[in-house]
């Protein structure tokens, strides 16, 4: 069995794989990138908890029988000036080599995980950064990787939807022209809408898989988490407490880039850019 390790900008997830198959995830909320929007650079404390958490699913990878143990970073790290310095405390604590993949890379990643050779697209809106990537034929006609996620907005906008609604419509306009394909939701935004209209008071990654979020269906997550207080979001049912402060966020971002795109719904998949560092792993160790 091999474990793989995703370093998010709001996240760090562990995933047990063996034989093509992910046997379970887990995620633990770190929020890496609390503060990068202003500051450039991540903050100590969000540096110490996050690399706490990988040295705690590194620990459980091999526990649970994972002979490997492989770990990558997403936009936090890359885009900080002190993303070495975490790389750098990750291997000292956790005997553990982070592979810090870029825009293209980790869109590249969503696309492999999801779509396993098929045609169709992504959008993975992640802490710091937002992947769109369309394949069409067999080829990549498609994929642009935007420096910014739910934990910047969050830094830029608060909790006000209307700087949220302005701020998201002009940052996405770098995205140009996205060419229309049935498009799939990956990451932490489009499962947790999805486990809010799902009404999940316990996660279930079958029930969100496949699930279906329609233009209306995001307008609706948007209206029941708008103008409430961080502690009100805690007991909105589906949302993971420690999500509270950046789903709003969230939400506006992917209503927006729906819009953008004119596509009415997406499928939230729960395969995403863990499965695809595994399967591109996989072929490298052919």
């Amino acid at each position: 069995m091999k474990a793989f390790i995703d370093i998010g900008s709001n996240s760090v997830r562990l995933m047990l794989y063996e034989n093509g198959v992910t046997i379970d995830k887990f995620v633990k909320v770190t929020k890496l990138a609390d503060g990068l929007f202003s500051s450039g650079t991540l903050n100590p404390e969000a540096i110490k908890r996050t690399a706490e958490a990988v040295d705690f699913y590194v620990k459980k990878a091999v526990s649970e029988g994972a002979d490997k143990v492989y770990a990558f970073a997403t936009a936090a790290v890359r885009q900080a000036k002190n993303g070495k310095e975490f790389c750098d405390v990750v291997l000292k604590d956790s005997g553990i080599k982070i592979d810090v993949v870029s825009g293209e890379a980790e869109a590249k990643l969503g696309l492999t995980g999801v779509l396993k050779g098929k045609d169709g697209g992504i959008i993975d809106i992640g802490g710091a950064s937002s992947e769109i990537a369309v394949v069409k034929n067999g080829e990549l006609v498609y994929s642009y990787s935007l420096p910014y996620g739910v934990v910047k907005i969050k830094d830029a906008c608060g909790n006000n939807y209307f700087k949220t609604d302005d701020f998201t419509k002009e940052k996405i306009k770098e995205y140009g022209f996205i060419p229309k394909s049935k498009f799939y939701g990956i990451g932490g935004t489009a499962t947790q809408i999805a486990a809010i209209a799902l009404k999940l008071a316990v996660y279930d990654r079958n029930k969100v898989n496949g699930y279906v979020l329609t233009e209306n269906i995001v307008k609706a997550v948007i209206d029941e988490v708008n103008g409430k207080t961080t502690e009100e979001l805690k007991a909105v049912t589906g949302l993971d407490p420690a999500r509270a402060d950046v789903i709003l966020g969230g939400a506006v971002m992917l209503k927006n880039i729906m819009e953008r795109i004119g596509v009415s719904q997406i499928t939230v998949s729960e395969d995403d850019n863990l499965e695809g560092y595994a399967i591109i792993k996989e072929e490298e160790n052919e």
